[in-house]
């Protein structure tokens, strides 16, 4: 039976990979300076990790395309509804652009830093100019803390329907074991 006030399990499945790979590589891109500095692996798996969110992503754009989104709880209003519609919007796009301007800074000509996918096959460089690197590697960081700023207000807005509203719409989304019903 499906359940046309949750997302299916294609949905949730893409939307929680997406947000740990995300987080994992949030930590590792914010840190791998100064706590990880030295540790080889960490660059190649943040790398590649970045691909597979842009993957996932493209994939989730086609699911969400071609999908209805179930609906959102009654009593959720007008404005309410707008900032989700907007969120998500943002979302979309900065899951795009920061995999997209680390593939950039990768591919500086100047500077080429080869990419692989997990060690398993390369990733090619973006046929870029040496400007249009530096500009990728420009955005990179602020764009990642942008995308660090609305998960955790995505997360403390999720957690406010949970706990405070007692809504169903982070049922919508959640594992079988978070869900109110």
């Amino acid at each position: 039976m499906v359940r046309s006030d949750r997302y299916s399990w294609r949905a949730n499945w893409l939307h929680w990979s997406i947000a740990v790979l995300v987080l994992a590589n949030l930590a590792l891109g914010l840190f791998h300076e100064s706590l990880l500095d030295g540790i080889k692996w960490v660059i190649p798996i943040h790398k590649s990790m970045g691909i597979t969110v842009l993957a996932l992503t493209l994939l989730r754009l086609g699911w969400r395309l071609t999908h209805r989104s179930p609906p959102l709880p009654v009593d959720i209003t007008g404005w309410e509804r707008a900032v989700a519609k907007a969120v998500h919007a943002v979302f979309y796009a900065l899951l795009l652009a920061l995999p997209l301007t680390g593939w950039m800074l990768s591919s500086n000509p100047a500077r080429l830093r080869p990419m692989t996918w997990f060690w398993l096959f390369p990733i090619p460089p973006l046929p870029i100019s040496d400007v249009t690197a530096k500009l990728g590697h420009n955005l990179h960081g602020a764009i990642a803390y942008f995308m660090l700023t609305l998960v955790l207000l995505h997360i403390a807005a999720a957690l406010r329907h949970h706990l405070l509203l007692r809504d169903a719409v982070l049922d919508r989304m959640a594992p079988g074991l978070i869900r109110n019903g």
